[in-house]
């Protein structure tokens, strides 16, 4: 209290206190420190906000309308009104036209509406082999090696040169004509065998040239039945070419022209069978105008078999898929008439 006393004392007078508080730092001097009760001060420029120069009132409803959805506002006609801004309406596309879709200029159908067909009880028990009548008509087989595609063309010609590579040329010849031997023997097996003359057959399978084939296509023999036509000749009367049929018959109940085919490598699909498939439209369609036959076929059927005795590959084609072939077909035709 005496204390608290003399202090307000000499604080009446001026200078007193401050003289007393200096006599004991005059004699050392001590650094300053400076005590803040604030928080910590940084030295650092604080930054602008960038924003507080932005027009407010100019943008606040845009701001508003993106802060009051929690979702996307938008919808495909806002899209594309948008885009329509942006860059304009969009440009009309028109699709390549497939080249499967070309119509052929001579359309001719595929069944004959004008042949008369007999009942099913005149069926006849042999079938039908007309000879092949040499005409100045090409066949199926020619047109279709004249109108090959360049990438076929090219595939082909790599292959021969392939197996001259490999086999010289003399080997080459010796090979494809071997080729064409173990067809013919197949096709005279298959032959046999529909006509049930068991000795004939008999003595083709025991050859190992076709041994392998036949027992390939066991399973296909079983599911044909009612054979009508063997190594028959057909011509189309009036798109004017003719070709081979190697046999007409049902498969699984369904009236067919049958292509047999050998091969060494596996088939698996229709596709792998190149144009063999046209070639069955074009007999499908020759047949069906051939005056020869009281009968019209709708179906086709292309059986692969294997030297080894692989199970063959059948490859069944309806209707719908004839007929997807039978204008390919058409233009093919045309596209050889145009060259001859």
């Amino acid at each position: 209290l005496v204390r608290m006393q003399f202090l307000q004392i000499l604080s009446r007078k001026p200078g007193s206190l401050e003289v007393l508080f200096q006599i004991p730092f005059c004699q050392r001097q001590f650094p300053y420190t400076c005590l803040s009760t604030s928080a910590c001060v940084y030295s650092k420029k604080k930054k602008g906000n960038s924003y507080d120069q932005v027009d407010q009132e100019k943008y606040k409803n845009l701001v508003h309308s993106v802060i009051s959805y929690k979702t996307s506002a938008q919808t495909p006609e806002t899209i594309l009104e948008e885009d329509n801004l942006l860059y304009g309406p969009p440009a009309k596309h028109t699709p390549p036209i497939k080249a499967g879709t070309k119509t052929p200029k001579n359309w001719v159908p595929l069944i004959n509406p004008s042949k008369r067909i007999l009942p099913v009880s005149s069926d006849s028990k042999v079938p039908m082999k007309i000879r092949l009548q040499r005409t100045k008509m090409p066949s199926v087989t020619r047109i279709l090696q004249q109108t090959l595609s360049p990438q076929q063309v090219f595939y082909l010609e790599r292959w021969k040169q392939k197996m001259i590579e490999e086999l010289g040329k003399e080997g080459f010849e010796e090979y494809t004509k071997n080729l064409f031997l173990q067809g013919e023997l197949f096709h005279s097996a298959l032959e046999s065998i529909f006509l049930s003359e068991e000795t004939a057959a008999r003595d083709l399978g025991e050859d190992d040239v076709v041994a392998g084939y036949l027992s390939s296509v066991e399973g296909v023999l079983d599911d044909i039945s009612k054979v009508k036509a063997l190594e028959s000749g057909v011509h189309h009367e009036s798109l004017q070419y003719l070709g081979l049929v190697d046999c007409v018959a049902k498969y699984r109940g369904q009236l067919c022209v049958i292509d047999w085919k050998t091969s060494e490598k596996p088939k698996p699909f229709l596709q792998n069978t190149y144009d063999n498939p046209l070639q069955v439209a074009a007999y499908i369609g020759a047949l069906n105008h051939d005056a020869s036959y009281d009968f019209q076929v709708r179906c086709g059927l292309v059986v692969v078999a294997y030297k080894d005795g692989s199970p063959a590959h059948p490859h069944f084609m309806d209707p719908d898929l004839c007929s997807q072939y039978w204008n390919k077909w058409l233009l093919r035709l045309e596209e050889y008439m145009d060259k001859n």
